[in-house]
């Protein structure tokens, strides 16, 4: 009888523990050790860890490849920007993390890459861009503009092209897409996000389903030295076993929230994509926004997303967002709370900001 396939919520709760063997532990332990004795498939802590092939081992079963973990999601960005040659071009979304922007606009304003901007919703567009680039860059759902990729159709094209094709899922996870399962030759993952769930990790991850490539980004790690923690690596796993759970509660509430704003008065835009944790709210002007941001007492002003609790900002306060993004734009990243006290928190601040 064939083996039956587990589906993802399984392999959340199942991937990367250890043998079952008598008196054995159930999760992988930390291991603290900067060396291993010789002999074995270890050596240096450099190049590998027991508490990271645990998140490697997980991750790369839930999106069908082979994981390998960073100190932080740029780190993970910085490595897959690496494989392509010096001179050569990407084509990347117009929204988009705005560090991973930052880290193109550098590499273009030393010579070393052409950036070509599109909107990555407007595949049209983004396959217009895509003759000589090395690698077509795709993030879906954007950060903070939520829009939404065809990521099956661009990772044909590029392919067709020739050209890599990378997506940063960060904001799905893969619970709710599978880019490598549509025909993207990377993902990369901000751990630090919902995978660990927590808001007390700093992580990344790149998954292949191409040795070659994975051998790459592997050697790029061991040579850059962005290596996870253990104790990191062990407690995103942690987090990573709860993620279906959180994940469906925190989009129920999404979901159910969005509808309740577009009923706001004030609300000039509620951004859904339809799927996920993140929403974007637009407000007339960043003044407006701002009374929102301070108002709030259950809602979190932060800047990073993804955890248990809800958190929001306006992202324009940093001057490193995109000029294209609104003023009044506030991000909301929506936590497993209940929903009416998170609404009546919202809502309840839009009111009193309308009032000033």
């Amino acid at each position: 009888m064939p083996e039956q396939r587990l589906r993802p919520e399984t392999v959340v709760v199942s991937a990367g523990r250890p043998p079952h063997v008598p008196s054995g532990p159930l999760n992988e332990p930390v291991t603290f050790a900067s060396a291993f004795v010789a002999g074995g498939d270890l050596e240096y802590a450099r190049y590998g860890n027991p508490s990271w092939t645990a998140l490697e081992d997980a991750l790369g079963a839930l999106e069908g490849g082979e994981c390998v973990s960073f100190a932080s999601g740029m780190a993970a960005v910085s490595a897959v920007v690496a494989l392509v040659e010096p001179g050569s071009a990407i084509v990347v979304p117009q929204h988009a993390y705005q560090h991973t922007l930052a880290l193109l606009d550098g590499e273009a304003a030393a010579g070393r890459l052409e950036v070509r901007r599109v909107d990555i919703a407007d595949a049209d567009a983004v396959e217009a861009a895509m003759p000589g680039a090395a690698m077509v860059w795709i993030e879906s759902p954007t950060n903070p503009a939520l829009e939404v990729a065809d990521i099956e159709r661009l990772a044909a094209s590029a392919r067709a092209a020739g050209a890599l094709s990378v997506v940063d899922s960060t904001f799905a996870t893969p619970l709710l897409q599978r880019p490598l399962g549509q025909g993207a030759d990377v993902v990369v993952h901000s751990v630090t996000k919902l995978i660990a769930g927590h808001s007390d990790v700093v992580l990344g991850a790149v998954v292949t389903d191409a040795p070659e490539l994975a051998e790459r980004i592997r050697h790029h790690r061991g040579m850059h030295g962005a290596i996870p923690g253990p104790m990191e690596a062990f407690l995103a796993v942690r987090g990573l076993r709860t993620l279906a759970v959180r994940l469906e509660r925190a989009s129920a509430n999404a979901r159910e929230l969005a509808v309740r704003l577009r009923a706001a008065p004030g609300v000039v835009e509620v951004r859904d994509p339809g799927f996920g944790t993140v929403l974007a709210l637009v407000l007339e002007d960043a003044a407006a926004a701002d009374r929102v941001v301070e108002r709030v007492r259950l809602w979190i002003p932060a800047t990073s997303l993804g955890g248990v609790e809800s958190t929001l900002e306006r992202r324009r306060r940093w001057a490193t967002e995109a000029p294209t993004i609104p003023e009044g734009l506030i991000r909301l990243s929506v936590g497993i709370e209940h929903i009416d006290d998170l609404a009546a928190d919202l809502l309840g601040a839009l009111a009193g900001a309308r009032v000033v």
